[in-house]
């Protein structure tokens, strides 16, 4: 079983409008609401592909009820932990000719919260793949991924950890499966400016040197690299298409690779970048469809 962590799940208010401005009434041209939060997309794509999987993490107050009721709409399981106090997040989203966001907190999560998660994860057994996606709330500890990676150390369970700075580089240590860093994160986590691909696969290189076992690079536009096991580099290009949306583009990669990754790495490369293309072409997540469509169109770009 694949499960994905969400610990600071959101409710996405989009308000589409023609024109903002601020000190003053605006009107919406029309809205959309969604359930966010990095391992819910992951999840959501994960179900587009047929691909089942549990999410945990944290809910609260009313907000977290329809949070829950949203991911069980999408036919995916939920497992979170109820918090006592406080609402899950609420972010509002303003697209106009650009995007203005505004992100909720969230609510405290207190130790009681915390070991309940722990309890959940440690039900995890030999074969079942657990997802660390994204940053953490300021209340939990700063070290909440090495904690959950330490737990489950040497049971067999695949790890796969898509964040960024010192909260990926810290838990190299216990040898993920798969990490999943885009190009300016890795100029961010190593100070540099990469100039072309080389110098990508080379940096790719030293966080394998570092504990990870497959390096996953996105690279936007320049398509992404795949940095195996084995040390065998491969690359897909980007998928053409006109750009609507960004949120989730990432999860919706890492959801594709890990649902590809039973016919191979080359193959979980390509429906990655499908999936990853099919929410950059659309007004949110992707959709089996137009992953089809960017499947075959990355097919043919290659035989």
């Amino acid at each position: 079983m694949i499960y994905t962590v969400t610990f600071n799940p959101a409710i996405d208010y989009v308000v589409h409008t023609n024109e903002l401005r601020t000190g003053g009434v605006n009107r919406s041209a029309y809205e959309e609401i969604y359930i966010g939060g990095k391992g819910i997309n992951v999840s959501a794509v994960l179900a587009e592909l047929g691909v089942q999987s549990i999410v945990l993490g944290f809910t609260a107050g009313f907000t977290g009820i329809a949070i829950e009721r949203g991911v069980c709409s999408m036919g995916i399981e939920a497992d979170f932990v109820r918090l006592k106090s406080g609402n899950s997040r609420i972010n509002v989203k303003i697209k106009t000719d650009a995007e203005t966001e505004l992100n909720g907190q969230g609510p405290e999560i207190d130790e009681r919260a915390i070991d309940e998660l722990f309890t959940k994860i440690d039900r995890l057994s030999e074969g079942d793949t657990l997802i660390l996606a994204g940053s953490i709330p300021s209340s939990l500890p700063s070290d909440i991924y090495e904690k959950i990676l330490g737990r489950i150390e040497g049971k067999g369970i695949c790890t796969v950890v898509d964040a960024t700075g010192e909260l990926l580089l810290n838990v190299l240590k216990y040898k993920p499966f798969l990490i999943k860093p885009n190009n300016f994160e890795l100029e961010e986590m190593f100070g540099v400016k990469l100039q072309n691909e080389e110098e990508t696969v080379s940096y790719a290189k030293k966080l394998q040197e570092m504990g990870a076992q497959n390096v996953l690079v996105s690279m936007a536009e320049k398509g992404a690299v795949l940095l195996d096991e084995n040390g065998v580099i491969h690359k897909a290009g980007a998928c053409s298409g006109e750009l609507r949306n960004s949120v989730g583009a990432g999860d919706s990669m890492l959801a594709g690779f890990v649902a590809g990754l039973p016919n191979g790495s080359e193959y979980a490369l390509k429906l990655g970048t499908a999936c990853g293309g099919a929410t950059v072409f659309s007004d949110w997540l992707a959709k089996k469809p137009l992953i089809d469509e960017l499947m075959t169109q990355l097919q043919e770009e290659t035989t």
